[in-house]
């Protein structure tokens, strides 16, 4: 975990504070201890206008686990979805676009869940699991819990020529086949941890 989304706001996490202080502009903060990190994390959910928060500690791996223990955390997997057209699939969920993910279930992989989310959500059976993409970690707030979920995300490919069927009853109402490179519509309307799929395989 190197970096966060807040929604439209994104905590990076690094073990070089002079350098980074120089190149950027946002809120920095050197790792102290997890009573200061609750309250830094209050006060960046609170605060909108502050669109970067950096954090520092020269142990990463801790830094990461002292940050999941200020929230609930889930994980989930999704798909970046293509056919033999090469084209991708991409789902319109409560108006944005979006990829197929959801949380696992007890006693799955990311793997497993990846699948099942990407046929519940689309609709499309004769699915072939690829490789791993990246994870992404963004948080959101339920009533008074703070949530933070890691997606794993995975290649895969639609043999058939199904069309997709988007799941209304979890407010997906447009599941549609894109060309690489034609996706202006996406990058206007969709969440920094979509985007950050999307760049790594270099189809928008």
């Amino acid at each position: 975990m190197y970096k966060v989304f807040f929604k439209d706001r994104t905590v990076y996490f690094g073990d070089d504070f002079s350098r980074a202080f120089g190149r950027n502009k946002g809120l920095f903060y050197r790792y102290n201890n997890i009573q200061e990190l609750n309250e830094l994390v209050d006060v960046f959910f609170v605060l909108k206008q502050i669109k970067n928060l950096y954090i520092f500690h020269h142990d990463m791996l801790a830094l990461s686990e002292e940050f999941k223990s200020c929230f609930h955390f889930v994980e989930a997997g999704g798909g970046l979805v293509f056919n033999g057209r090469g084209e991708f699939l991409v789902i319109k969920r409560d108006g944005i676009w979006d990829l197929p993910k959801g949380k696992l279930e007890p006693g799955e992989d990311f793997e497993t869940a990846a699948l099942r989310e990407v046929k519940e959500e689309t609709g499309l059976s004769n699915l072939e699991l690829g490789q791993p993409v990246i994870s992404t970690y963004h948080t959101y707030q339920l009533s008074d819990d703070r949530i933070l979920k890691k997606t794993r995300w995975f290649e895969m490919f639609h043999g058939g020529r199904a069309r997709p069927r988007p799941r209304l009853q979890e407010g997906i109402t447009e599941a549609v086949w894109v060309t690489p490179g034609q996706t202006d519509f996406i990058r206007k309307n969709t969440y920094p941890s979509i985007l950050d799929v999307l760049y790594f395989k270099q189809i928008l």
